[in-house]
């Protein structure tokens, strides 16, 4: 084995856990986030001799991913089954959650992003999850940075309106007069 496809080995071992969650939150679909992490690893590993900054490598395959997954959602994600149900705590389990509430918050989180149209939902998954800036986000999605933003506020709107999460509030300690 060669330095490079050892390296590349390297990474793909500490990251495709990282990379097929952020997969899961594009799609909502385990079997085709593992397929769309597939995709990124395979087109990453095709590019790994023309990476010049190994410390962007997860901004880099982030955006593979992205664009992987507009790619694949033009052609033929809205003839796939769509998965329907109930998603119980092992698929919580699976994402690496411990406890019942941050489970309904994370679940309820799933739902408002299945919600959103396909674009929305990347530039969510992009700029909060992946931690990709509005230049980056938009160099992924292949549009302008005016088109991250609007996006961006259009579902954080949307996921306003659909996610409850329960809060407790504590009780206001009285101000002395």
């Amino acid at each position: 084995m060669s330095d490079e496809q050892a390296e590349f080995a390297a990474y793909f071992r500490a990251r495709r856990d990282v990379v097929r969650r952020t997969a899961y939150l594009l799609c909502g679909d385990w079997h085709f986030a593992e397929d769309l992490a597939q995709l990124a690893f395979l087109r990453l590993a095709s590019a790994w001799r023309k990476v010049r900054d190994h410390g962007a490598l997860d901004a880099y395959v982030h955006t593979i991913l992205i664009r992987t997954y507009v790619a694949e959602n033009r052609r033929w994600f809205r003839r796939r089954e769509r998965l329907t149900g109930d998603f119980g705590a092992a698929s919580a389990g699976a994402v690496g959650l411990d406890t019942d509430h941050d489970v309904s918050e994370r679940m309820a989180m799933v739902e408002a992003l299945r919600r959103l149209p396909p674009r929305q939902r990347a530039v969510v998954v992009a700029r909060y999850y992946a931690d990709l800036d509005v230049s980056a986000t938009a160099d992924a999605l292949r549009c302008s940075t005016g088109t991250v933003k609007s996006q961006t506020s259009r579902a954080l709107r949307a996921l306003k309106d659909h996610v409850t999460i329960d809060e407790e509030v504590p009780d206001a300690a009285p101000r002395p007069a």
